[in-house]
């Protein structure tokens, strides 16, 4: 059975920056895709980043391009989220999804697209 856990999230001032993880366990398939996604208090879960485990290639929501960076590490089954230059409107719980897939597209932004999710992380800005 896959699961993702994520961990990482907390209190961080706005400029601050955080590094979010999620540990893939129970994987099957040799190609995956993970999107990050948040869902910040009475709105609606947003597409964040996604990023193909074999060649590492990334797509990003136009809100966080330049300021987000996401990876992964193969051999932990480890994705990262980086989020710099932290702003109040970023505060949201955090999520980490996964898709077997061999290519991004660009219904990755789309929360149907997954098949897994991880129980969330809480990121709040804040002064």
């Amino acid at each position: 059975q896959v699961q993702l856990v994520e961990s990482g999230g907390g209190l961080v001032q706005p400029g601050g920056s955080l590094r979010l993880s999620c540990v893939v366990s129970g994987r099957t398939s040799s190609s995956y895709i993970t999107g990050w996604f948040r869902q910040a208090p009475g709105k609606e879960r947003e597409f964040v980043a996604a990023i193909l485990w074999t060649s590492g290639s990334t797509n990003y929501a136009d809100s966080v391009q330049g300021r987000f960076a996401i990876s992964r590490d193969n051999a932990k089954n480890t994705a990262y989220l980086q989020l710099n230059n932290l702003k109040p409107g970023d505060t949201a719980i955090y999520y980490c999804a996964l898709r077997s897939g061999v290519y991004l597209r660009t219904s990755d932004r789309a929360t149907a697209s997954y098949n897994y999710w991880g129980q969330g992380t809480q990121v709040t800005v804040s002064s």
